[in-house]
C-alpha cells in the first residue's frame, strides 16, 4: 500500500528539515506500507525550494511540486492531491503543528474500513484569545447556516482513501474552501482528536484579517444564507416604511399638518443607504466569485518539478 505525504510548504525553510526528520522517522517505523512526500512550495522567497531538492536528492522517496508564484495554501493542497498515485493521501502542514505521529492510528482507522480520517483540535492553548473566540464563533455561524457539517477545530489534518481524494480532487473551483469541500463530498469520517501543538520554528503565516478573508469565503461558498439577509432585510425595511406612512397618514388627519425634522430625515436616509450598499455589497461578493470562475483559469502553475508526468492544471 502506497501513502503519499503531501505537505504545502511557503516560506518553511526553518522548519522542513525537522518536519522530514519526523515524518520520515515516522513512515520508517511502519510496516507493510510504503510512503512518498510531496512537498509543495507555495512562491516561498526564501530556501525552501532548495532544501526540498537537497531532500530530493537524499531520498528517492521525495517529490518536490514548485509553483510559478504564491498561490495560496488551497491551491498547494489541490496541487499535492492531484498529482497523488498513492491508495492513501495525508495532508500535513510542515510547521510540525500536525503531528506526524497521528499517521499510525490513521492508518489503523483506514484499515477498519472508513474512506478518511480527520483530526480536529482538542485545545486551542497556542492561540490569541480573539482568534479563539472568532474561531469558534465561525464554525457555530457556518454550521447553522450551511448546507454542509464542519465540526469545531476541523482542520486540513486528514488521510483519505483513494476514492475520496479523486472525489476532491474533481471540484476543480479557483476559489477553494477545503474544509467544506471534505464535508461537501461526504464518505465515512473518523475523527481523532489532538492537543494543540507549537510551531517547531518559524511563524504563522495567518494574519487575523488573512483568517477573516478565508472566512467569507467559506461562507459564501457554501451557504446563500448571506443573500437571504438582504431579503430578509429589504423586507423589514419595506413593511416598515408602509407601517410609518399609515402612522403619518393617521397623525396628519387627527392632528392636521405635520413638518417633521431635518434630523429625522437624515437618519432615516443614512439607515436605508447604509442597508442599499451593505445589500449591493452582499451581492457583489458572490457576483465576484462567479467572475473569477467563469474566467476559468488554472488554480496553479507548476514552475518545476521532480515529479514524472506532472498534472499541471492547465485546461481544467
Amino acid at each position: 500500500m502506497l501513502v503519499d505525504l503531501i505537505v504545502p510548504c511557503y516560506n518553511e525553510s526553518a522548519v522542513l528539515k525537522m518536519f522530514y526528520d519526523e515524518a520520515k522517522r515516522v513512515a520508517d517505523g511502519i510496516d507493510n506500507y510504503d510512503f512518498n512526500f510531496i512537498f509543495v512550495n507555495d512562491g516561498s522567497t526564501d530556501g525552501t525550494l532548495d532544501i526540498m531538492k537537497e531532500l530530493a536528492e537524499k531520498d528517492s522517496r521525495v517529490k518536490y511540486i514548485s509553483f510559478s508564484r504564491n498561490f495560496g495554501k488551497e491551491s498547494a493542497m489541490y496541487a499535492g492531491l492531484k498529482n497523488s498515485t498513492g491508495d492513501y493521501t495525508a495532508i500535513l502542514d510542515a510547521d510540525l503543528q500536525h503531528p506526524p505521529a497521528l499517521i499510525p492510528q490513521m492508518l489503523e482507522a483506514m484499515e477498519e474500513g472508513y474512506d478518511c480520517c480527520a483530526t480536529n483540535r482538542a485545545t486551542r492553548d497556542g492561540d490569541p484569545f480573539l482568534r479563539t473566540f472568532f474561531t469558534r464563533r465561525f464554525y457555530s455561524f457556518i454550521n447553522r447556516i450551511s448546507e454542509v457539517s464542519m465540526p469545531d477545530g476541523a482542520g486540513d489534518f486528514r488521510m483519505m482513501s483513494r476514492k475520496m481524494t479523486d472525489a476532491v480532487v474533481a471540484l476543480s473551483e479557483v476559489q477553494r474552501f477545503s474544509k467544506g469541500i471534505f464535508s461537501w463530498v461526504g464518505f465515512n469520517t473518523k475523527w481523532l482528536s489532538f492537543n494543540d501543538v507549537e510551531r517547531a520554528a518559524g511563524e504563522t503565516k495567518w494574519s487575523f484579517w488573512g483568517l477573516l478573508k478565508y472566512a467569507i469565503a467559506g461562507i459564501t461558498a457554501f451557504s446563500t444564507f448571506p443573500l437571504k439577509v438582504a431579503i430578509y432585510l429589504g423586507s423589514i425595511i419595506s413593511a416598515s416604511s408602509f407601517i410609518y406612512l399609515i402612522y403619518i397618514v393617521i397623525k396628519t388627519l387627527v392632528h392636521g399638518r405635520d413638518f417633521p425634522g431635518y434630523a429625522s430625515i437624515i437618519t432615516i436616509l443614512l439607515f436605508l443607504g447604509g442597508c442599499i450598499m451593505l445589500c449591493c455589497g452582499i451581492m457583489g461578493e458572490y457576483i465576484a466569485k462567479i467572475y473569477i470562475e467563469v474566467k476559468n483559469r488554472p488554480v496553479y502553475i507548476i514552475a518545476e518539478t521532480n515529479v514524472d508526468k506532472p498534472q499541471n492544471d492547465y485546461g481544467r
